[in-house]
């Protein structure tokens, strides 16, 4: 995937991870793409070690992977901020 595909993928994952755990929460457009594609990333990363796939795309698997790891982090995100 290119970086304009990761870009938009991102938004898309971050936006769904938004709307997964509503809440309070710094940052806009950018923060959410950024959490987007992080969470690409880490659902990728975790999801190739437990034999699931990895995000190669635009399927339905990789979003679902990019989207477990962005609500992962958003998770995450807010246990360390309390």
């Amino acid at each position: 995937m290119g970086i304009l595909s990761w870009i938009l993928m991102g938004l898309i994952v971050g936006v769904l991870a938004k709307f997964l755990m509503p809440g309070k929460d710094p940052g806009g457009i950018i923060v959410t793409i950024l959490l987007g594609v992080a969470g690409a990333f880490v659902g990728g990363f975790i999801g190739s070690s437990l034999g699931l796939g990895a995000v190669t795309g635009f399927n339905l698997g990789s979003f679902l992977l990019a989207t477990g790891g962005a609500v992962l982090l958003l998770v995450l995100y807010r246990f360390i901020k309390k």
